[in-house]
């Protein structure tokens, strides 16, 4: 595990888990994965964030690999403002009406950090594990060659699958779900 920061003081630093089994010199198995507190730590079913982070470390620690883990939560709107759109979505707005609600894009991510980190780790070429075109769309003239986007889909809950709809219908997210 390799903590990686924009300045010396930020106690909440971006990190990748780099597998033993890597092969730099090859196309490298990458999941670039948003913190999802809720899902990752707590289980939540309201996303499936928790459940790609589970499979992407168990691909990359049996193939070799990286998972590199951005602390963005919530599509880059933070902890607090991901419980107010939650509650929103409760009340019967989709993720992304919920984010634009309480006055945020519907993604805010930013994925430069997971480029710079990349490079510094010399990887050239890699095999992304993403359902999500902006990750592709941001590794376009990176000097980071995606070779191949490996899906990682997660079978739908009953508690997910308007979550899942959304992603896939107004985000462009490569789903198979209907």
């Amino acid at each position: 595990m390799i903590g990686y920061s924009e300045t010396s003081e930020n106690p909440m630093p971006h990190l990748a888990m780099v597998s033993t089994q890597s092969d730099f010199s090859k196309p490298v198995l990458v999941r670039i994965h948003s913190e999802c507190m809720t899902g990752d730590v707590f289980g939540s079913l309201r996303c499936d964030c928790g459940e790609q982070l589970d499979q992407s470390m168990k691909m990359t620690g049996e193939a070799g690999g990286v998972v590199i883990y951005l602390r963005q939560e919530g599509r880059g709107i933070g902890l607090i403002n991901k419980m107010k759109a939650y509650n929103l979505q409760d009340e019967g707005l989709n993720t992304a009406e919920a984010n634009v609600h309480l006055g945020f894009k519907i993604d805010a991510r930013d994925y430069s950090i997971a480029i710079a980190i990349l490079r510094d780790l010399g990887i050239k070429s890699i095999l992304l594990m993403t359902n999500n075109p902006e990750k592709l769309d941001s590794l376009k003239n990176s000097g980071v060659e995606v070779r191949e986007r490996i899906p990682i889909e997660i079978k739908p809950h009953q508690q997910n699958i308007d979550y899942l709809q959304t992603k896939q219908n107004l985000m462009g997210h490569l789903l198979d779900i209907n």
